[in-house]
């Protein structure tokens, strides 16, 4: 299963990645912005589940997750928002753009894993 992690924090993509590849994720790719996201969906097939910082240089994780479900293509993947924006106003603004599940920096490996197996389905 293909993921996709963006973030322009390379030390942060590599501590989510190193967590995925904990819980059993092995097909990992990365991006350091949503521009890079958005090449990346648009050259790979079967990305599963997208992975994305909110504050972000070129193209912000917001204006990603509007690309993303603006496209028919990609309108099923879920969304997982890792960011330190915890407000209550931008929880909803990005929900209302298609996120599936928000997460707020700093995070443990248990948060991450739970909010995984929700937007996947898994263990409902």
């Amino acid at each position: 299963m293909k993921l996709l992690v963006v973030d322009d924090s390379s030390t942060m993509r590599r501590i989510i990645k190193n967590t995925l590849q904990r819980l059993g994720y092995e097909d990992i790719l990365e991006g350091e912005n949503g521009l890079e996201a958005w090449q990346v969906l648009d050259t790979t097939e079967d990305v599963k589940v997208l992975i994305t910082d909110w504050n972000m240089p070129e193209m912000n994780g917001l204006e990603l997750v509007k690309k993303v479900r603006a496209d028919p293509r990609y309108g099923e993947i879920p969304i997982i928002m890792v960011t330190t924006e915890g407000g209550k106003a931008e929880v909803i603004t990005a929900l209302k753009a298609g996120v599936n599940n928000y997460i707020v920096k700093p995070f443990t490996p248990q948060v991450l894993k739970e909010k995984l197996e929700v937007v996947l389905g898994v263990n409902e």
